[in-house]
This record gives C-alpha cells, structure tokens and sequence, in this order.
C-alpha cells in the first residue's frame, strides 16, 4: 500500500480510535471495523470514519493528524498533510500516520453525512470512552449498494453476523421473559 514514503511503526487500529476519542473528535466508526466490533469475522487495515464537519470538530481532528504525522496516501514519495478543505467536503481522504492507516470520508454510500447516519448508531466502551459505532443493518442496507467487490464479497458474512446477533438476542429476550413469569 503507497504510504507516500512514511511507514507507520506498526498499525494500531484500537490506537487510532483512541487518538480521535481522546482529541474529542466527532465521528462514526464505519467499514470493516465497524463490522468486527459487532461480531463480524473479517479483516481490515485500516480506520474508516464519517466526521461531523463543524468548523470547531475539523479544528480538533486537524490537531489530531498533526500529532500523528498525518500524510495522504499516494504513489510517488510526496508527504502531503491533509488541509481543513480536504476535511470538508463529501470525499474521502486516504492517510497514513504513525500508528496505523486512516481513512475520513465525508459521506458513504448515498451521500450519506455524520448528521444523517448519526441515528443508526450503537454505542460501546471502547478504552473509556463512549465509540459511535454504525450499527449492521445499515452497514449491510449501504453494502448492498456498494459498486466496490470487496464489500459485496463481505455482504454474505455481515448478513449471517446480523442473523446470529438477532437470534441470540432472541433467545436472551425469550429467557428473561420466561424468568419474569
């Protein structure tokens, strides 16, 4: 993977995460660890993000890619920082830092913004801090709509992820029932 010229020292996707939360940056964990998160048994390399784009949260996530060394990904051995224009509009700017690869998109699939998926999150304890997660289902529902092979070839496991979630909370809701007879 082009790095433009920078390696990080080794790819620590929960350091990442714990970078944004820490700066007190706005986001929604989407992709492939969103989906490993929630049960799902795939693998990724990187973090993928959808950011709130006030002014005053790409001012903290611009602190955040300084602090990590920030560069965008290309071919050739240019180390271009990312700018607050890259941060906000609806592209997707592919980095590499010192602790492992980020990936801040703007919108998903259908145009999709922070503002508008912010409802179809759950939220989990990550390392003390409160992690917007976007939950399977809407994960699956924007796969489907996905033109990129990898993601239609991980649609069958996140479906087969989501079913065994549900019929596990199934059975946990039918067993509380039964206990509060």
């Amino acid at each position: 993977m082009p790095t433009g010229g920078r390696k990080p020292r080794s790819a620590s996707l929960g350091e990442v995460l714990e970078g944004l939360l820490e700066a007190g940056v706005d986001f929604i964990l989407v992709g492939g660890l969103a989906a490993v998160i929630q049960g799902a048994p795939v693998t990724t390399m990187d973090v993928d993000i959808v950011h709130s784009q006030s002014a005053e949260n790409i001012s903290r996530l611009l602190a955040f890619l300084k602090s990590v060394e920030a560069v965008h990904r290309r071919l050739d051995d240019k180390l271009i920082e990312p700018k607050e224009r890259d941060l906000s509009g609806k592209g997707h700017v592919f980095l590499t830092t010192r602790i492992g690869p980020l990936d801040i998109l703007g919108a998903i699939e259908g145009g999709k913004s922070y503002e508008e998926l912010l409802e179809h999150t759950i939220e989990i304890d990550f390392r003390g801090h409160r992690l917007r997660v976007l939950d399977l289902k809407t994960l699956i529902e924007l796969k489907k709509t996905s033109t990129d092979p990898k993601d239609r070839q991980r649609l069958p496991v996140l479906k087969e992820t989501l079913r065994q979630l549900e019929e596990k909370y199934t059975r946990e809701e039918d067993k509380e029932d039964r206990d509060n007879e």
